[in-house]
């Protein structure tokens, strides 16, 4: 019965054989790939190298952040609208014009000379190129018969949590080692390519320009108030204790008209901008719902390593750029494992064995002290790199493997959204229990350092009799200091510890939760259209 509906609603220029696919269509997917890889590469290549383009541009330190935020909100409402879109005009149209704006975008930021224009160039290059991302998921399960996943699968999950994972280690070696500006101009030789060999080789469907006419203009206002000002509260609220601060408190009534309205206009609209049907197919649900935790640990753990490096080890970009390599090594090499595996065992297993792996190393981080260095993060590196491979590969699959080829295109762009508001919720969370655990573990170390307190007060006359040999210096007053210091590090330390406790419930909660759904159907099942 399945079968018949999928051939039924496939498109006439799906292949009538099965199991070959022409050199031209490798190709054009290969260039899809490379150009999902920068899409996803920008989000974080500049995250190691805000501190010179700060420099560069004279911008304050409360205005830097939103080289990251812009690019962030511009994708995040991009990404579900990609699947209309690429109905109405074709994979190959819409993939050569994101491919080629975001081209575009990445020269002109190099050549900003204020943050006001590097703010508007780098909104230009999310939203542009946040049409790639879906696009190449959506290729992937339409154009590849079932037998070919083990290839095609790990090769976007790789790119998809590689890109991520290497941005910072990658941005830092660039402004290393020539300027800022070529955080963006890396992009402009290998994008004109991708825009080429896109509008060249592309040919997996044909535009719906009768889709413009339908086009709901309500539907995506509400959409993109509802999740640009979705992810702006996510992302400063932490740090500006949420509704306290004005500017979060509007976008949060912004936030809450726009989703009304978006939810309103995706029931009642007659062709809906997000067509939420695609969660209906369970297995589509599910691997959304796991997307959304992978993006919680993709995005979150490269935030946190980099920040207790800088913060605790005093680390530069580049020095945690190097130590943070081997978690995109250990991806690279655990990829084509993964998909060997896909073909031979329970998808349901694998998944299991991923999340187990991954709360393993964020239970081996709770034992973090302020010596940890390269050797020390070594272990759980690797085990976040293979894990995140295990687990992505089988989530593809079952998202996306299951679905009618009509379906594929909304689905793809919900299915990666999922994964970006994972991460967006992700950072919030782990930003407010790192601040609020700060605070709690300081204040009851404080306790402990008081004058009443033998060994505290031991402990600074040591300091101050070392400080007395250096001339010129108050010694109580730079004892004083130094005690300060020490408290306020190990709180932090305690606020991290804490944190890799929380992901450590959440994965292997989640890995016992993977044995509570349906075993999917095999890869042949669906998705492939051509059986």
């Amino acid at each position: 019965m399945a079968t018949a509906t999928l051939t039924a609603g496939a498109p006439p220029a799906r292949p009538a054989v099965p199991d070959t696919i022409s050199t031209r269509r490798v190709i054009a997917f290969l260039a899809m790939v490379f150009g999902m890889f920068m899409a996803i590469l920008d989000i974080q290549i500049v995250s190691a190298s805000l501190a010179e383009i700060q420099a560069g541009l004279s911008a304050s330190s409360d205005e830097i952040p939103w080289v990251q935020t812009a690019y962030l909100i511009a994708e995040v409402v991009m990404i579900p609208l990609s699947g209309f879109l690429s109905r109405m005009l074709s994979t190959r149209v819409l993939f050569t014009i994101s491919a080629a704006g975001f081209t575009a975008a990445s020269a002109l930021a190099a050549t900003a000379t204020n943050i006001d224009q590097m703010i508007v160039y780098r909104a230009v290059q999310g939203f542009i190129g946040g049409g790639m991302i879906p696009s190449v998921f959506a290729a992937a399960f339409t154009i590849f018969p079932p037998s070919r996943r083990a290839v095609v699968s790990p090769m976007i999950g790789l790119v998809a949590t590689l890109a991520p994972t290497i941005g910072p280690t990658v941005g830092g070696y660039i402004s290393h080692a020539m300027s800022w500006h070529w955080l963006f101009l890396v992009n402009v030789v290998p994008g004109i390519l991708v825009t080429t060999a896109a509008w060249t080789l592309i040919d997996f469907d044909k535009p719906n320009l009768k889709l413009f006419s339908k086009f709901d203009w309500w539907g995506l206002a509400g959409m993109a108030a509802f999740l640009g000002c979705m992810e702006y509260v996510l992302e400063e609220g932490p740090n500006n204790d949420w509704l306290q601060d004005q500017g979060v408190f509007i976008c949060a009534i912004v936030m809450t008209i726009g989703g009304v309205l978006f939810f309103w206009r995706v029931f009642t609209a007659e062709e809906p901008i997000v067509d939420l049907k695609a969660f209906t197919n369970i297995n589509f649900a599910f691997g959304s719902l796991f997307s959304f935790v992978i993006g919680i640990g993709l995005y979150g753990l490269t935030y946190l390593y980099p920040v207790f490096l800088g913060r605790i080890r005093g680390y530069d970009s580049m020095m945690i750029g190097e130590a943070l390599f081997v978690s995109g090594l250990a991806m690279f090499f655990t990829a084509p494992i993964s998909g060997i595996l896909s073909n031979k065992m329970d998808p349901r297993l694998m998944m299991m064995v991923g999340f187990f792996g991954f709360a393993t190393g964020t239970w081996w981080m709770t034992h973090l002290t302020a010596d940890w260095d390269f050797y020390e993060l070594l272990i759980p590196q690797i085990l976040r790199g293979c894990s995140m491979m295990l687990c992505m590969v089988p989530i593809n699959n079952i998202a996306l493997g299951t679905l009618p080829p009509e379906r594929l295109k909304n689905a793809s762009g919900l299915f990666n959204l999922t994964r970006n508001l994972g991460g967006a919720v992700g950072l919030a969370l782990i930003n407010t229990v790192l601040i609020d655990r700060n605070a709690f573990h300081y204040a009851r170390l404080s306790e402990h350092v008081q004058w009443g307190s033998a060994a505290a007060q031991t402990k600074l006359q040591n300091m101050t009799l070392n400080f007395e040999q250096t001339p010129g210096l108050d010694a109580t007053s730079a004892a004083i200091s130094k005690l300060s210091g020490m408290v306020q590090q190990q709180a932090a330390l305690l606020s991290f510890m804490d944190v890799f406790f929380m992901l450590t419930v959440l994965f292997a909660t989640l890995g016992l939760f993977t044995m509570l759904i349906r075993k999917p159907a095999a890869a042949g099942g669906g998705g492939g259209g051509g059986h």
